[in-house]
């Protein structure tokens, strides 16, 4: 595996961890080269992705979601043209538990990831929620129905 496809699973996995740490400022300089595109909008800056998180995501009193999510078969393909742009699709699940919400699946979906390599180091160009396949129980994660502009 080369060194620059174990840099963009990194990042998918960076990402998910801030997200389930309730760390949307950091999650969000993972775009600072780019956007979320989320139902059909195009969100970029730091300040506004992180907002979008934030509008999504419910926190409890220890100010964390209690989710954990899962990133797997991440399909990477290399630009062999310059070496500095690459795409990525995976699939995510998202798990949860809280007091009185037993441990459970609450939804799967897909990103459609598009990166790039600015001074070395990989960042995210683009992220595209492409929707949520499988929905379970969102009501102890999600502050707004799922469906709306928020994907996953």
């Amino acid at each position: 595996m080369s060194d620059s496809i174990v840099e963009i699973y990194n990042l998918l996995y960076r990402y998910v961890d801030a997200i389930d740490t309730a760390r949307f400022d950091d999650a969000a300089t993972l775009f600072d080269h780019g956007a979320v595109v989320a139902g059909g909008e195009r969100i970029e800056g730091r300040q506004a992705i992180a907002a979008l998180w934030r509008s999504w995501v419910r926190l409890y009193p220890d100010g964390m979601p209690h989710t954990r999510h899962l990133v797997t078969n991440p399909l990477v393909e290399l630009d062999d043209d310059d070496g500095a742009r690459a795409r990525c699709h995976s699939q995510w699940t998202l798990l949860q538990a809280t007091a009185g919400f037993p441990l459970q699946v609450v939804a799967t979906g897909r990103y459609d990831d598009r990166f790039i390599r600015v001074d070395g180091q990989w960042h995210f160009a683009e992220r595209i929620y492409l929707g949520v396949d499988l929905v379970g129980d969102t009501s102890a994660h999600m502050l707004l129905p799922l469906g709306g502009n928020q994907n996953g």
